[in-house]
C-alpha cells in the first residue's frame, strides 16, 4: 500500500490521539501525561525506547531490516580480493535519519470553543505541538510496518520544552543524535501553522528559515519620592519610557533594513499609585535577528544605549541580555530532498517555497547546527477559514485542522525512507577509527 494511503487509514486514530493531547496540555520540560500517551501509542511496535533523565523526553529507535545484520546495528564487511582481513572494519554502520516532534503546550487560556478544548486552566496547545506529536506517532506505525525495507535506522525524537525551555539542548546532551550507536546522517522537523498559507500547504526555505531569538530584561534603578516633587526623587519611569522609544529608533538607524532586526517590548512595569514615584521600572523585550552578525551587534548596542540613557538621567540600570535560540538554518540539499518528497507525494501545488524567513524561532535549530537537515512548515488552517486573517499560533483563538494529520505522518515517514535509500545507495559509513584504505 502506498504510504499516503496507509497514512489516511490512520487518520481517525490520529485525530482521536491529537484530541486527547489537546485536552490535557502540559508546559515545560516535565510532561508526564503526554509522555505516557506517546509510550502507549508506541506500545507493541519494534522500537528501542529511551526516556529522558532530566526531562520527560522519549527517544525511539527503529532498526532497519533491508540488509543482513541491520537489526543489530551493523553489517559485516567482506574483504575485496587480495585485501588483508585485518584492515576491514568490524561492522559497516547503517545510515540513520532523525524525525522530531515537540510535545509541550503554552500558558494560554483557550478560547477556541472546539469540543476537545483544553481542560487545564491556563494551558493550551496554541502552537500545534499536539499535531506534531500525533503525526510522528502515525509515522512510527507507518515505518514499523515497513521495517523490512528500511535501508537504515530511524530515530524518533519526542521533545518537551520547545516553548522557551530549550528542550532540544537537553535531548542532545543526553545523546539523541547518537541514539542508533552513531551520529544520525540527517534530521527533519515539521511545524504546523494556523495562518499564513492555504490549508494543506507545505512550506520550505533553504538557508535561514527562522530568526534567532533573544530576551532582554531591563531594571531601571531610581529613587522613589512624591509625585508632586519629582526634583527630589530620581524618576525611573520617564527614563524607561525614553528607553522604549530609543530602542526602536536605534533599530531603524543603526541596522540595515535588508538585514532586519525585530525588537518588541512586551512588559513595561512601574509604580503602585499615581502620585508615587517608584524606586524601579522594568522592561522586558524579545529580540529577533536574521544574521549572526546582527545578533552580536545587538548584544553590544542595546546595553550601550540603555546605560547611556540611564546615565543622562542620573540613574543606574541593570541590563540582562539573554541569548536564547540561534538561527534556524536549513541545509540546502536536505531542503531540496524534502521538496522532492513533498511534490512526489502530494503534487507541486501543495508546496510553497518561502522567499524570506519567518521571524519565529525554534530550538530545532540546535539539531540543525549539529547535523544536516531541514524544517518544513505545514498549514493546518481550517478549510473554511481565510488563511490571511486566521488567528496565528500562540493566540487563544488559534485553531488547527485535524485534516492535515495523515499527510504530516506520511511526509515524516517518506522523508526517512527516501533519505535512507539515498544514503544506502551512496555507500554505508564505516567507523571513523578505521584506517583509510
Amino acid at each position: 500500500m502506498p504510504i499516503a494511503a496507509g497514512a489516511h487509514h490512520l487518520q481517525e486514530d490520529l485525530a482521536r490521539f491529537r484530541h486527547s493531547l489537546h485536552r490535557e496540555p502540559e508546559i515545560g520540560l516535565q510532561l508526564p501525561r503526554t509522555q505516557e500517551k506517546v509510550l502507549k501509542a508506541l506500545e507493541g511496535l519494534p522500537y528501542e525506547i529511551t526516556l529522558g533523565k532530566e526531562t520527560t523526553s522519549v527517544t525511539a529507535v527503529l532498526r532497519g531490516g533491508a540488509s543482513d545484520g541491520a537489526a543489530s546495528g551493523g553489517t559485516k564487511g567482506t574483504a575485496p580480493a587480495g585485501l588483508p582481513p585485518a584492515v576491514l572494519p568490524p561492522a559497516v554502520l547503517p545510515p540513520a535519519v532523525l524525525l522530531r516532534a515537540d510535545m509541550d503546550g503554552l500558558p494560554v487560556q483557550e478560547k477556541t470553543g472546539v469540543d476537545y478544548t483544553s481542560t487545564i486552566d491556563g494551558a493550551m496547545h496554541a502552537c500545534g505541538h499536539d499535531l506534531h506529536t500525533s503525526m510522528l506517532t502515525g509515522a512510527a506505525t507507518l515505518l514499523a510496518e515497513r521495517q523490512h525495507r528500511l535501508a537504515g535506522d530511524v530515530v524518533l525524537m519526542f521533545q518537551p520544552g520547545e516553548e522557551g525551555f530549550d528542550g532540544a539542548s537537553y535531548m542532545i546532551r543526553e545523546g539523541v543524535l547518537d541514539a542508533p550507536g552513531q551520529r544520525v546522517d540527517a534530521a527533519y522537523g515539521m511545524h504546523v501553522f494556523s495562518s499564513l498559507e492555504p490549508h494543506g500547504t507545505f512550506c520550505t526555505k533553504p538557508g535561514v528559515m527562522l530568526s534567532a531569538s533573544d530576551g532582554l530584561v531591563v531594571t531601571v534603578l531610581g529613587a522613589g519620592g512624591h509625585g508632586s516633587a519629582p526634583h527630589s526623587a530620581k524618576d525611573p519611569v520617564t527614563a524607561a519610557a525614553e528607553m522604549v522609544t530609543a530602542l526602536q529608533v536605534m533599530v531603524t538607524r543603526q541596522f540595515n533594513m535588508f538585514d532586519p532586526v525585530v525588537l518588541s517590548v512586551g512588559v513595561l512595569q512601574a509604580g503602585t499609585k499615581r502620585n508615587v514615584i517608584p524606586e524601579t521600572a522594568r522592561i522586558e523585550a524579545t529580540i529577533r535577528t536574521f544574521s549572526e552578525e546582527n545578533r552580536q551587534r545587538m548584544m553590544d548596542a542595546v546595553p550601550r544605549l540603555l546605560k547611556g540613557i540611564a546615565a543622562a538621567h542620573g540613574l543606574d540600570v541593570d541590563v540582562d541580555y539573554q541569548q536564547e535560540y540561534p538561527l534556524t538554518i536549513t541545509n540546502q540539499d536536505e531542503t531540496h530532498t524534502a521538496e522532492k518528497v513533498i511534490t512526489e507525494l502530494f503534487g507541486d501545488s501543495r508546496l510553497s517555497r518561502w522567499a524570506t524567513p519567518l521571524s519565529g524561532s525554534e530550538d530545532f535549530s540546535r539539531v540543525l547546527a549539529e547535523v544536516p537537515g531541514t524544517f518544513v512548515g505545514l498549514s493546518a488552517v481550517p478549510q473554511d477559514a481565510d488563511h490571511a486573517t486566521s488567528p496565528f499560533n500562540h493566540s487563544p483563538y488559534a485553531t488547527f485542522d485535524d485534516g492535515v494529520l495523515a499527510d504530516g505522518a506520511a511526509l515524516y515517514a517518506e522523508l526517512a525512507i527516501h533519505r535512507l535509500d539515498v544514503l544506502a545507495a551512496a555507500g554505508a559509513r564505516v567507523p571513523a577509527s578505521v584506517p583509510a584504505l
